[in-house]
């Protein structure tokens, strides 16, 4: 299914989204309305891929409004959930700075608003505003943070704890209220590829969870229930 381009009228609100990033916020006005009319903003329904792994990259994808997931495929077809993403991030860097394919898929989980700045222009802008290079570099160190940090959980986290941190995670970040985790496009399978365990033993610790009072699940929807004993068992 084809996504919804982007219209003239739409470069204000854009430029409203970006204003709000770091990476774009060092530009200045004039500089941001020119970046959100230098790219295109593209609506996309809930369950569509934004770009595929192996796709080539060509342009740096802000998520303006919405939810995805970064799914990685294996030659087998297997399929495990990397990240999840809204508003504000951004993705599609690596692809930029070495030239190659897409390393993972892009898909939405709620209905998103996705604005692509070609690389060209991107490069053209960190020429023209040094400041620009210095926040793209955080951004790319911020990842390596998070993907250290990840490491450290599966080290030294037993998989309830690491379910626990996930879940505390995704209702600061993801949740629709306070200590709600309502992500309809995502299943246990895709809760255990985001901690590194099987879809069988996160259901196992989720029920382990309820039945300590800890989180309460209906469908879809978990609603965290003790906020303090979730950030004890998570190592926060």
């Amino acid at each position: 299914m084809t996504a919804r381009s982007g219209l003239p009228h739409e470069v204000e609100p854009v430029a409203a989204v970006l204003a709000e990033i770091p990476l774009f916020r060092v530009l200045g006005e004039s500089g941001i309305q020119s970046t959100a009319r230098a790219g295109l903003a593209r609506r996309y329904r809930s369950g569509q891929i934004i770009f595929h792994q192996g796709d080539p990259g060509e342009s740096l994808y802000v998520l303006l409004d919405g939810l995805v997931k970064v799914v990685f495929t294996t030659e087998h077809g297997d399929e495990i959930v990397l990240n999840m993403l809204s508003r504000g991030d951004t993705f599609g860097e690596m692809a930029l700075l070495d030239g190659s394919p897409r390393s993972a898929s892009i898909v939405t989980v709620r209905p998103a608003w996705v604005f692509a700045l070609p690389r060209a222009r991107l490069l053209e802008l960190m020429r023209e505003h040094p400041a620009l290079a210095d926040e793209f570099l955080r951004l790319l160190g911020h990842m390596v943070r998070r993907l250290t940090g990840q490491a450290a959980d599966l080290a030294f986290l037993d998989l309830g704890g690491r379910l626990a941190k996930l879940l505390l995670q995704l209702a600061d970040k993801h949740g629709q209220s306070d200590g709600v985790v309502d992500l309809p496009g995502l299943t246990q399978s895709d809760l255990a590829a985001l901690i590194g365990a099987s879809r069988p033993a996160v259901n196992r610790a989720l029920q382990s969870l309820v039945s300590r009072g800890l989180i309460d699940i209906k469908g879809r929807t978990i609603t965290l229930l003790d906020i303090s004993a979730l950030r004890k068992r998570g190592g926060l």
